[in-house]
């Protein structure tokens, strides 16, 4: 993959590291933006990644645009002769599929819906070759995902299905959006599953719903006090189905700041990734659960 850039005005350089998305493409642009923010070139106000980009935003009267491109140019290249590897954390998180809450929105919405006739969960089942919704939610927690990018909404995570490509989930938006979203949905467009930190409008098919926290502004959360926002780029994710009961002590232990999340620190080696997916997976998912 070789990175195209191009000058928006004076003040902003976009870096697309590939056309398509890819575990591969999230990884570089991630290793990337890491290494500008630690270069810390004289001039640059903001790096701003996303999921197979990013964009620098620099001071033109510090440093000419010329001259940005050449450092970050340069960057790339001593990037290209690194391992692919970085520290990051392994999360679990609680879901409570087919929760009555994400229900209620979804009914209200069917004409905007591909198939009115089916729930969001039975819809993505169908046109993935699942035989039921359970199978397809085995298949959605069964494995973990990867933190591309955090943003568009306030502390929102953009998150990769870590598996070979013909086992990747698809489900396509709701054909129009909704106004309505319920916060800590758990969201699925395209090839990435999300969770919407707050409640508002969305068009990603809605499966479910955690009752953990991953934005708060007022930084009341026990494990939220020292920044406001849970998730962060690398992060790597393991979805853990839920019932009711879970979902509502989960609810408590959090209003009482009693709840901690699930996380290990990981070093996470893409190349060794690649050698052996589901190997690499299980043993992902044996540090969260301490094996």
């Amino acid at each position: 993959m070789k990175n195209r850039y191009s000058f928006g005005g004076d003040e902003h350089l976009f870096v697309e590291c590939d056309e398509s998305m890819s575990l591969e493409a999230f990884f570089k642009s991630l290793s990337m933006t890491n290494a500008v923010r630690d270069s810390q070139i004289k001039g640059v106000t903001e790096i701003c990644p996303a999921n197979a980009s990013f964009q620098i935003k620099f001071n033109p009267d510090i440093i000419r645009p010329d001259d940005m491109l050449r450092e970050v140019q340069a960057i790339e290249s001593a990037a290209s002769k690194t391992d692919p590897v970085i520290a990051t954390r392994i999360i679990e998180i609680p879901v409570f599929y087919q929760d009555p809450w994400t229900h209620e929105t979804l009914m209200r919405f069917r004409e905007r819906h591909q198939d009115p006739k089916a729930t969001d969960l039975e819809y993505a089942a169908r046109i993935n070759n699942y035989a039921t919704v359970d199978d397809f939610i085995a298949a959605h927690a069964g494995s973990p995902w990867f933190v591309s990018m955090v943003g568009f909404v306030a502390g929102l995570p953009f998150m990769y299905q870590m598996v070979d490509r013909p086992r990747q989930i698809q489900v396509p938006k709701y054909l129009r959006p909704r106004t309505d979203t319920p916060k800590l949905t758990i969201g699925y467009g395209g090839c990435f599953s999300c969770i919407y930190s707050v409640r508002g409008a969305g068009g990603y098919q809605m499966f479910g719903i955690t009752p953990m926290p991953i934005f708060d502004p007022e930084q009341k959360t026990s494990y939220l006090r020292d920044f406001m926002v849970f998730f962060r780029p690398g992060d790597i994710v393991k979805f853990k189905p839920i019932g009711r009961d879970e979902y509502d002590h989960t609810v408590e232990q959090v209003a009482a700041g009693r709840f901690t999340p699930a996380i290990s620190d990981v070093t996470f080696d893409l190349r060794e990734f690649q050698k052996d997916i589901d190997g690499y997976n299980a043993r992902l998912e044996g540090m969260i659960n301490g094996r």
